[in-house]
């Protein structure tokens, strides 16, 4: 590529920053331009590598995102451009780093607020390796039909309608990036169109000058005229005026100094950009405007002529044969991202999730259309949240008070248990607390806290058949199926689980109705009169007496069923002993314990004799 061109069609960058919506812009642009590779090649993120998922066109692609400058310049030695977005303390050491790689001849830096003495380091650095600089504080810079940097032309409709995706024949050079876009748009109204625009922003002392631009263009045989449209403050424009002056510039140039109204201010008054500030009569806007006229620069009379001496200045350029304007061409169309038409109503699509329990899209969650805010304001606590996050339902308080008065109760049984066991093992082990405790929780099932459902189920069916505690025993004997919730290895008649006592009593005393309860008790009655240990355990007592919370409080008989098939129940068990587990984990890593192995004695050792493998080895060899 030429040396005064900066871009092309093939041009490729690097961004500096994980700039999501200025990468998916580029990515716009280069499809609606036609290019046949994307403009980006590469990511850096120094807090992580991996990919970047985004869209090229229909198409959805994958850019690499690496930690360093280094590394994916090394990967990716066609980049020769380097977009940095990073934050003004750490741009500089960025671009620094970026001009002494050897494959990287561009560096836009966007961020503003970088000390001057950088800037001028960073620029002397570029001109003595004869690489350049945008920027500092600039939105980049655009060539028609060919790259942009960032988020340079804002949206992509701004773009189409401006035609810069395709090239024109006019080249301009901006110190403001949001007047960047009011020039593209002014251009492509009033000529064939932008073939290049940059903006070397607002800094005092940006990376690269308004010259150094308007010599590429004046070399570039693609640019037919240029436009420069500088503003109050700085002296830059002079140099243009001496370029225009001693010929170094032969091409037309269109030229406008914003910032006339300066005079109307106190002197040193700044207008947004550092550099935006006369200092001296000489830097004001109205000066340097007639510099640029009497050294033979084209100037309207105010902004607003501005679109109408770059029409007749390239309308004679045609007429005089200097130039045959570009064609237009439709540009590719480039399609909605789905969340957009989402939003304007373009198109409607079925959902792949219902949530009916929590909806957290406003200022805050709603549980069951409940604000988080009342929840806590009027006191939930844990029972009321899980009856409206898995009931869908504000229970009363005495509802509330006996769910957690459940899981205080099934929060730990020692570590003995199954589920307390393999989370010690686990953790000593050295698992984490989840690995830990997911152990512990899969040991949860028919054997081990996994009776309260089947204990509602089982009850619930033969109360609901209205089959007598005798007709219950004796058909479950005769199915051969032990009754669950009834049965314990320690506690018997004459030695009661305490837990189960906490739980009737709670019932009795403020439950609306425990018929339940009741049923079971009389199941209990028979069942101890075979064996005093056959009594009604904490599981089935938990299961019995939900079926009696869920019938106080209005459930149909088919909505317990269906509460219980789902696996509610137990929930409480879970929820409840992970309590315990979590504790048990945590114990043994203040512990420090090592690793467990299970002692010899404990294990019945029962290996085959040598002498009857051999047996039925000789067996199998003779049948055969």
């Amino acid at each position: 590529m030429e040396n005064y061109k900066l871009f092309d069609k093939k041009t490729q960058a690097i961004i500096f920053g994980l700039q999501q919506r200025a990468i998916q812009r580029m990515l716009d642009f280069d499809y609606a331009c036609e290019r046949e590779a994307p403009s980006i090649v590469a990511i850096v993120n120094p807090t992580g590598g991996g990919y970047h998922k985004c869209f090229y066109g229909t198409k959805e692609i994958i850019l690499p995102i690496y930690t360093t400058i280094e590394k994916a310049a090394k990967k990716h030695p066609q980049a020769d451009v380097m977009i940095n977005f990073a934050s003004f303390r750490s741009a500089y050491p960025r671009t620094k780093e970026a001009l002494e790689t050897d494959t990287i001849r561009t560096v836009a830096i966007i961020a503003e607020g970088i000390p001057e003495r950088y800037t001028k380091e960073l620029a002397a650095i570029a001109k003595q390796k004869g690489k350049w600089i945008i920027g500092p504080a600039t939105v980049g810079a655009i060539k028609g039909g060919a790259f942009k940097i960032g988020n340079t032309g804002g949206m992509i409709d701004n773009i189409i309608a401006s035609h810069l995706h395709r090239p024109g024949s006019v080249a301009f050079v901006s110190k403001s990036g949001g007047l960047l876009n009011e020039l593209n748009n002014i251009v492509s109204r009033n000529s064939d169109g932008v073939y290049e625009g940059i903006a070397i922003g607002g800094d005092l002392y940006p990376g690269s000058t308004f010259k150094d631009h308007i010599m590429r263009y004046e070399k570039d045989p693609d640019v037919a005229m240029i436009v420069l449209l500088g503003e109050v403050g700085g002296k830059d424009e002079y140099d243009i005026a001496d370029a225009l002056k001693k010929r170094e510039v032969t091409k037309p140039l269109v030229a406008w100094c914003i910032g006339t109204c300066s005079k109307m201010f106190p002197a040193g008054v700044q207008f947004g950009h550092a550099g935006a500030k006369a200092r001296t009569d000489l830097e004001t806007a109205d000066a340097k405007n007639k510099a640029l006229k009497e050294a033979g620069a084209i100037i309207p009379d105010t902004f607003d002529d501005l679109g109408e001496k770059i029409k007749q200045t390239f309308d004679k350029l045609v007429k005089e044969g200097k130039i045959k304007p570009k064609p237009y061409r439709e540009p590719r169309k480039i399609p909605m991202d789905f969340n957009e038409a989402l939003a304007a109503g373009k198109i409607r699509v079925s959902t792949q999730f219902i949530s009916t329990i929590v909806d957290e899209r406003g200022d805050q969650p709603l549980y069951a259309g409940v604000p988080l805010t009342e929840i806590v304001e009027n006191g939930y606590g844990i029972g009321g949240i899980i009856g409206l996050l898995w009931f869908k339902k504000i229970f009363p308080n005495w509802a509330k008070s006996f769910i957690e008065l459940v899981l205080q109760i099934v929060a730990d049984h020692g570590p003995a248990v199954s589920g307390a066991h393999n989370s010690i093992v686990a953790a000593r082990a050295g698992k984490d607390l989840i690995s830990s405790l997911v152990s512990g929780l899969l040991t949860i099932g028919p054997r081990f806290g996994g009776a309260i459902d089947g204990a509602a189920y089982w009850f619930k069916k033969f109360h609901d058949w209205k089959r007598g505690p005798d007709e219950m025993v004796d058909e479950m004997k005769s199915m051969n199926t032990l009754i669950p919730g009834i049965g314990h290895r320690v506690k018997s008649v004459i030695n009661p689980d305490q837990r189960v006592e906490l739980l009737k009593k709670y019932a009795r005393e403020n439950f609306p109705k425990t018929e339940y309860l009741d049923y079971a008790l009389k199941v209990e009655k028979i069942t101890t009169a075979k064996r005093d240990n056959l009594i009604l355990n904490v599981d089935g007592c938990i299961g019995i007496l939900f079926l009696d919370l869920l019938n106080s409080l209005g459930f149909s008989k088919k909505e317990i069923s269906d509460i219980i098939e789902t696996g509610a129940l137990n929930g409480l068990f879970v929820l409840g002993r992970s309590i315990g587990f979590m504790g048990h984990i945590l114990d043994q890593k203040r512990l420090e314990t090592g690793l467990y192995r299970h002692p010899w004695h404990d294990i019945l050792y029962l290996s085959p004799r040598k002498e009857e493998l051999e047996e039925e080895a000789k067996r199998w060899k003779d049948q055969k």
